[in-house]
């Protein structure tokens, strides 16, 4: 593979270069463990909801000012190590042409679902994901915008992680054409028309690779892939229809280096996943662990690569004494692998006192 040298003006080769965070995804052991918490930029930050007032979610997503300032809220309030981009997974499938739109209280909802051989031809004939590439500009901007403003923050030097969807989720929207609580018609499609199937992943996994590789050449540090619903399936099919695809994600942006050779992070994380931890190291820099497994345990099954997690979110609504134990506990586990990220085993729930998320970072800082 040929290696693609970022600018001298990019942050790894300048502002990043020496962040904790940056330091722990490859491995190392900075003075502090570094700390950010999924969906920090959200529901809980009373800012975030005045700033959001009659804006839809994806419209927010793609007005690049309104992107960049919720992206920033939290590392202003928090004073966490690393902001997390604003989107949702379904950005890029939209930037791509395909019609959707989030519902409040239930999520993503398609025009029409993609389940059958002929749908998924449609979808390909109609969507190629080359198209996306035309349509990047406001994801572009928007963490351009970011990435000028964490650079006036005191310090300067807190990363922008790139988000995407992964493969897999995003087929399984696809096929469904809205929420689903098991993705049976993902996992039965599986089987059914293995070869739509494919072709299908292949494209998420083209569309979301092209969405990861904008957002790095615009700034970001590293990148992080979303399954959340991985972990519904069996581990001898997720690895042999779904990682493969994963992997070809993560190849977009793989060639993305730093002026010292060193690769941009990539961090791979699956909800419910714990069968799966095994396969989860796609030749990545960290995997992240949610709540239901010990994150000592995970990093063994895991093997030689940094971890990420994993505080149960249930507890942030615990008394301080009993969180304080809880922090100390993923903290001591997290010791036991390559690297470690102090996160949440999953996203902030939206009644979360943000206080208690500032408190958190405080203390894990001091430990």
């Amino acid at each position: 593979m040929s290696v693609v040298q970022l600018g001298p003006t990019h942050p790894l080769n300048s502002d990043t270069r020496d962040a904790w965070l940056i330091a722990a995804y490859r491995g190392e052991r900075p003075p502090m463990t570094p700390v950010w918490f999924m969906r920090q930029a959200g529901r809980s930050l009373p800012e975030y909801r005045s700033l959001r007032v009659g804006t839809r979610m994806l419209d927010a997503c793609l007005t690049p000012e309104l992107a960049a300032e919720i992206t920033l809220q939290p590392v202003r309030r928090h004073g966490v190590d690393a902001a997390i981009f604003f989107s949702d997974i379904v950005v890029p499938l939209k930037l791509a042409g395909v019609e959707v739109q989030i519902e409040p209280g239930v999520g993503p909802v398609f025009a029409a679902p993609v389940d059958s051989p002929a749908a998924v031809e449609k979808l390909l004939a109609d969507h190629p994901a080359e198209a996306l590439d035309g349509a990047l500009a406001p994801i572009t901007e928007a963490v351009q915008r970011t990435v000028a403003a964490l650079r006036m923050l005191p310090g300067g030097r807190d990363p922008l992680i790139g988000f995407a969807g992964a493969p897999f989720t995003l087929a399984a929207y696809l096929v469904a054409g809205r929420p689903s609580k098991d993705h049976l018609a993902a996992r039965a499609m599986i089987h059914r028309h293995p070869d739509a199937w494919a072709a299908l992943l292949g494209w998420c996994a083209d569309v979301s690779g092209r969405f990861l590789r904008a957002q790095v050449l615009a700034g970001a540090s590293a990148v992080q892939l979303f399954d959340s619903w991985a972990g519904s399936l069996p581990a001898a099919t997720y690895e042999r229809h779904v990682a493969p695809t994963s992997r070809t994600t993560f190849d977009a942006v793989r060639d993305l280096t730093d002026d010292a050779g060193r690769r941009v992070p990539l961090v791979h994380f699956a909800v419910g996943a714990g069968e799966l931890y095994p396969l989860l190291d796609l030749d990545v820099d960290c995997v992240g662990v949610d709540w239901r497994t010990p994150l000592d345990d995970a990093a063994r099954r895991i093997g030689d690569t940094a971890v990420q997690g994993n505080l149960d979110p249930a507890l942030l609504g615990a008394p301080w004494p009993v969180l304080r134990d809880a922090i100390d506990d993923v903290l001591r586990r997290g010791e036991s692998a390559t690297g470690h990220v102090f996160n949440l085993g999953h996203g902030v729930p939206p009644d979360t006192d943000p206080d208690v998320l500032t408190r958190i970072v405080d203390y894990v800082h001091s430990a």
